[in-house]
């Protein structure tokens, strides 16, 4: 059985923090903003923080939006670090 993207997101909430760099942490800002799935004010106050609590922001902020906004942040990594996606995807029925 498959996690919907939003609790999928919350599963691998820890790893994503870890290993997530700062360029991939700023370009799927970037994109979450350009399909309004974020408004300008999360995006600066994420933009402000460190790496690992701008990840924590990243995924918190999105996941609360719910499913479709989860799917976007899981298509966003996985074309923006396709070995950091597969690596925190695998064994699980998104990829």
């Amino acid at each position: 059985m498959s996690l919907p993207p939003d609790k999928h997101l919350l599963f691998i909430r820890k790893q994503f923090v870890d290993q997530v760099s700062d360029s991939t942490l700023n370009q799927l800002l970037d994109s979450l903003f350009q399909q309004g799935i974020i408004n300008m004010e999360e995006m600066d106050s994420a933009r402000i923080k460190t790496r690992a609590d701008r990840a924590r922001d990243v995924i918190d902020v999105v996941r609360n939006k719910g499913e479709e906004a989860s799917s976007s942040l899981i298509d966003g990594l996985r074309e923006l670090d396709p070995y950091l996606s597969e690596t925190l995807l695998s064994g699980s029925h998104l990829t």
